[in-house]
């Protein structure tokens, strides 16, 4: 006999910020190839356009991460305990989580990790999260923006090694960035069925159902759902 219970995970201010991300960077990626390789790829009529398109969704990307960060540290204030591994994350779990992602999952094994609205993403999530949200985020949106006005910041721009050195920058960690959308996106859909950890980033609740008896449940598993491992994240986040 299996118990359900419903999760409230994922609050309105960050669906909305996720999604808002998720687009913006799909389109910065997009527009980004089309600008580095414009014989490959041309598909917004022009280069300029492009490259307007590309600015215009920088920008975005940079607003909804300062409201990212806004959130977190001040009005939420879990920053820290959501998104900085702890020393036992470090230790062991990484090593736990990744075992269970590259074996333990396609035995059917159950996943070690149990979300909760305080504890939602798992130590390689964290990991990857904290990476990706404060270094390479800000670093590709510092990188853009002095890119978007060479003149004013040429100084600037001779001192980190011309502009070369700048535009091979911001496109090595944009390749990080569309090398992380496709693996958030397949950890997304390791749930008990492939759309199970989509869920909570459209209305928020997390479906949580497990044996009778079973406090925690069996996620992955045998029809049991892990809360929150709605994977790195990208999104992810």
């Amino acid at each position: 006999m299996k118990n359900t219970e419903y999760i409230y995970l994922t609050p309105m201010p960050v669906r909305i910020w996720h999604w808002l991300n998720a687009f913006g960077i799909v389109t910065l990626c997009v527009t980004g190839i089309n600008i580095r390789f414009p014989d490959v790829l041309n598909i917004f009529g022009t280069y300029k356009a492009a490259i307007r398109l590309h600015n215009t969704a920088g920008v975005v990307v940079a607003i909804s991460y300062a409201l990212w960060l806004i959130y977190y540290m001040f009005i939420a204030g879990t920053m820290a305990k959501l998104y900085i591994p702890t020393l036992n994350d470090i230790k062991t779990g990484i090593f736990r989580q990744a075992f269970f992602y590259f074996f333990k999952y396609f035995k059917g094994d159950p996943n070690p990790h149990h979300g909760t609205p305080d504890n939602k993403f798992n130590p390689m999530q964290k990991t990857a999260y904290l990476m990706i949200m404060f270094v390479l985020l800000p670093l590709v949106i510092v990188s853009g923006a002095v890119l978007m006005y060479v003149a004013p910041l040429r100084e600037i721009i001779l001192i980190i090694g011309g502009i070369k050195t700048l535009v091979s920058a911001h496109f090595l960690i944009a390749c990080c960035f569309c090398a992380f959308l496709f693996v958030h996106i397949y950890l997304a859909t390791l749930g008990h069925t492939p759309l199970a950890y989509f869920k909570p980033m459209w209305d928020g609740w997390e479906k949580v159902e497990h044996a009778h008896g079973d406090p925690h449940g069996d996620p992955h598993g045998h029809g049991h759902k892990a809360g929150a491992d709605n994977a790195a994240s990208m999104g992810t986040a």
